[in-house]
């Protein structure tokens, strides 16, 4: 599957890759005024959306947290932790076009949100951004390698540099943590990159057949 972007908005120094840069900068900063906000009614109602919204493993009413579980954190300490890779992973996945940001995302929450209802512990219930954010560092260390691109693989080494230590995230190294939302948030980052890959067209290729004049007669005769 391709996505068709602009390609300016993907080509570094260009007027429409700073636009789109920073477009993208502040939709996401955006966003997180409304995840505090979200917090604050979780904390009034004394975290009555965690249990409402949360992934419930192996329950049946508790699918819909694949949908509503990134958008909800156990505390404003939890939320911090999270908003700064939110806001520097999800810029650059944002920046090259909306659509797909969209798929991209949507196929990262529901690969890292069916993954840990299928193969959590049932007596927990999992919330969170986290899994998203392992999607999104997954997704950019793959892109520039699988679209060939420059720009694409300077954005994921930069990205490996600044967040590549919290890989561990993906192992069972502290129970208060879903490491399986990590793990299959990373893995389908790492699907996403090759699914919605933007796919360059053959070069010295004819799209459509073309007449050549034979003056020297060469061609096959004309039929009798």
């Amino acid at each position: 599957m391709s996505i068709d972007e602009d390609a300016g908005a993907d080509r570094f120094g260009t007027t429409a890759f700073y636009a789109g840069l920073g477009r993208a900068f502040v939709a996401m900063c955006a966003l997180i005024p409304v995840l505090f906000g979200v917090e604050l009614l979780d904390l009034a109602t004394h975290h009555r959306l965690d249990q409402a919204g949360g992934i419930i493993p192996h329950r049946l009413d508790g699918l819909d947290g694949i949908v509503f579980a990134p958008f909800l954190h156990a505390n404003l300490q939890h939320l911090y932790g999270n908003s700064v890779p939110l806001i520097i992973t999800g810029t650059f996945v944002l920046a090259t076009g909306v659509r797909r940001f969209l798929l991209v995302t949507a196929f990262i929450a529901v690969t890292s949100g069916l993954g840990t209802w299928l193969t959590a512990s049932p007596d927990v219930v999992v919330i969170g951004a986290s899994g998203v954010i392992f999607g999104y560092l997954g997704y950019l260390l793959v892109r520039g390698v699988v679209e060939r691109s420059w720009w694409g693989i300077a954005v994921g080494v930069l990205v490996g540099l600044l967040y590549g230590a919290q890989i561990s995230g993906v192992l069972p190294t502290d129970e208060r943590i879903s490491w399986q939302a990590h793990l299959f948030g990373l893995l389908g980052g790492v699907l996403a990159a090759v699914l919605f890959r933007r796919r360059r067209p053959p070069t010295g290729t004819p799209t459509d057949p073309v007449a050549v004049p034979d003056p020297a007669g060469t061609g096959p005769d004309p039929p009798p």
